[in-house]
């Protein structure tokens, strides 16, 4: 065999025999330093121009202190009646089973629930969490609202439930807050005016987001309790719809602003605006088994049988090699016109 091979010839030549073709030198340390250096500028770059908008978090006290009349009648009304819903086991926190509450799980596929095989490992009592245990806090500095809270636990679960339909009843037609109280008509409504009212004064100062933080480790890094609070409410929701961020809008892979966002999820996001998905509060489960199916068939389409012979039907490695082909060819032509190596994949 002559000392170097030409491509033709080493093209037919088992994948396992040694390559004694053209060759050219390549210096790996040099191509991995200056493509370091130039991804790492570029990087840099694309951060000071593209970066992420600083977008603050959303709080108990932005929320409470909102004025937009999109989310009531007055500042702070859709807190007050997200706390009611808590209040009452209505909020969707309340009622969404595993891993906050006990009882049937809102996710599941099929007969697999993996919620409930795990059950409450999260434990959340937004009635106590989100309203009764901070204004009790409050309570050791406010005589009337200790007042209030005692007439509460005192009451029947009979009352307490006649007090809190009237007081969400008269909520929804209140218009105003004076001097720190809700503006309500006349009713019934037994205690809750005066926690209602503490609760809000709470969150509107701040004092809220960091009751609901207050933690027996040394740092309070736990933000579940007052996310889940806040997205009870329709002050989060309207707020992310407002970005594009809400699911009905590809939100999965939208970024606050006009910025580029996370296109790599397409795929996952999209399933959420297709049928079924969009007319079922099971999608999280679905979508995420579709999209492990699919990852699947990824994983093995070598081992899949018909699935693997695609690449032979839709010749595409023809068009990504053309050039290696052309020169191929070129030398065949120049040679003595001997069979084609391209035909084998």
């Amino acid at each position: 065999m002559p000392a170097t091979t030409s491509l033709a010839e080493a093209s037919r030549r088992p994948d396992k025999a040694e390559w004694d073709g053209p060759k050219r030198p390549y210096d790996l340390v040099k191509e991995f330093v200056i493509a370091l250096v130039v991804v790492a500028l570029l990087a840099a770059i694309l951060a000071a121009v593209l970066s992420s908008p600083d977008v603050h978090p959303v709080t108990v006290e932005e929320w409470a202190n909102n004025t937009t009349s999109a989310y009531g009648n007055f500042a702070g009304q859709d807190f007050v009646a997200t706390a009611m819903t808590e209040l009452d086991g209505t909020s969707p926190t309340a009622t969404y089973g595993p891993p906050y509450q006990s009882g049937p799980s809102s996710q599941h596929v099929f007969f697999l629930n993996p919620e409930q095989w795990l059950g409450q490992h999260i434990p959340v009592d937004p009635a106590n969490d989100f309203v009764l245990a901070p204004l009790r806090l409050q309570a050791q500095h406010d005589p009337a609202l200790a007042a209030a809270l005692a007439q509460w636990d005192a009451a029947s679960a009979n009352q307490q439930s006649t007090w809190m339909t009237n007081y969400e009843k008269a909520l929804a037609k209140a218009t105003s807050v004076q001097n720190g109280h809700v503006v309500l008509e006349p009713g019934d409504y037994g205690p809750l005016p005066v926690m209602m009212d503490s609760l809000l004064a709470m969150a509107q100062s701040g004092a809220l987001d960091n009751a609901l933080l207050a933690s027996k480790r040394f740092y309070g890094t736990d933000y579940t309790k007052p996310l889940l609070f806040i997205a009870d409410g329709a002050y989060l929701s309207d707020k992310a719809t407002a970005q594009h961020l809400a699911g009905s809008q590809w939100g999965m892979m939208n970024e606050t602003g006009n910025y580029p966002g996370q296109a790599w999820l397409w795929l996952y996001t999209m399933w959420y605006q297709v049928w079924p998905f969009t007319h079922t509060g099971n999608a999280d489960a679905l979508i995420w088994s579709l999209m492990m199916i699919l990852t699947l068939l990824l994983l093995f389409l070598p081992l899949i049988p018909g699935l693997r012979s695609i690449p032979r039907w839709i010749p595409l490695y023809k068009a990504i090699w053309r050039d290696h082909y052309r020169a191929l060819d070129e030398e065949l032509a120049a040679g003595d016109g001997g069979g084609r190596a391209r035909d084998a994949p």
